[in-house]
């Protein structure tokens, strides 16, 4: 069992935001090989929420990002779980969550392989595969 947190990015101590962008790094960096600047600075912007998953020693095991986008849509992305934690349903967890946050558009980049896993949440494809440091991904939206 693990809890489901939320914050705005600005608001985190800066131990429970070291150790969501290390399980970043340790997911996208380390594990899918994908050598990219993670810190865009995307954190920092004022509307930033940071919605994370804690297991029993209050460590970080999953987390996810949502993004202000212009126009006032929202983006998840940064979706990652700890390996041991996976097949528990944590990512669903924290998707749902991230929903509960508000209303109107939701956008997000899928991994190709998970566009059904979104779908499940309402999220429709918007447009044409594209390669993303090389992992093939598709851009999806949820109207609310």
């Amino acid at each position: 069992m693990a809890d489901v947190l939320s914050a705005h990015t600005r608001d985190l101590d800066v131990a429970t935001l070291h150790d969501i962008l290390r399980l970043r790094q340790d997911v996208f960096v380390v594990e899918q090989q994908c050598v990219y600047a993670d810190l865009d600075g995307r954190d920092l912007e004022p509307g930033t929420v940071q919605v994370w998953a804690v297991d029993e020693q209050a460590r970080v095991v999953a987390t996810l990002r949502l993004l202000v986008e212009p126009g006032g849509s929202r983006r998840i992305g940064r979706v990652a779980t700890a390996v041991p934690m996976r097949g528990r349903g944590l990512a669903a967890d924290l998707v749902s969550a991230a929903l509960a946050l508000g209303k109107g558009v939701v956008v997000l980049d899928a991994q190709s392989h998970l566009e059904g896993w979104y779908a499940r949440f309402g999220f429709v494809r918007v447009g044409e595969e594209f390669l993303d440091d090389g992992i093939p991904h598709v851009p999806m939206r949820l109207d609310r």
